[in-house]
């Protein structure tokens, strides 16, 4: 078989068989896409997170939230100015380019529901 080439994808240090592969890399999974759905209309809260998101442990919520912003898809900002510790999250310029996705999916969701 002559010419054929296998094209690899690169993102963040890690390597993908194919764009889909990196896709569901970044985003898939049980909580990563409920997060980015419930940060599609802006900045929210850690707790504002965990109220949305009731069947989520603290610890997945923290691990998920971590990635995604290892992945450069959220930004987390943490205020120190005066007590309590408040800390917000938000879609970056690149995890805004997902809104599209994300509404898809949620629309195919309420489709079949």
């Amino acid at each position: 078989m002559e010419g054929i080439s296998q094209e690899k994808y690169i993102y963040n240090g890690k390597e993908y068989p194919c764009c889909a592969s990196l896709t569901m890399g970044v985003i898939g999974g049980k909580w990563k896409t409920v997060i980015l759905y419930h940060l599609m209309d802006g900045t929210l809260r850690y707790n504002e997170l965990r109220k949305l998101m009731p069947t989520v442990t603290e610890r997945t919520l923290s691990l998920q939230l971590k990635k995604l912003e290892g992945d450069h898809i959220i930004e987390r900002k943490v205020y120190t100015k005066k007590p309590p510790l408040k800390v917000e999250y938000t879609l970056t310029d690149l995890g805004e380019t997902l809104i599209p996705l994300i509404r898809s999916i949620a629309d195919w969701g309420n489709s079949v529901s």
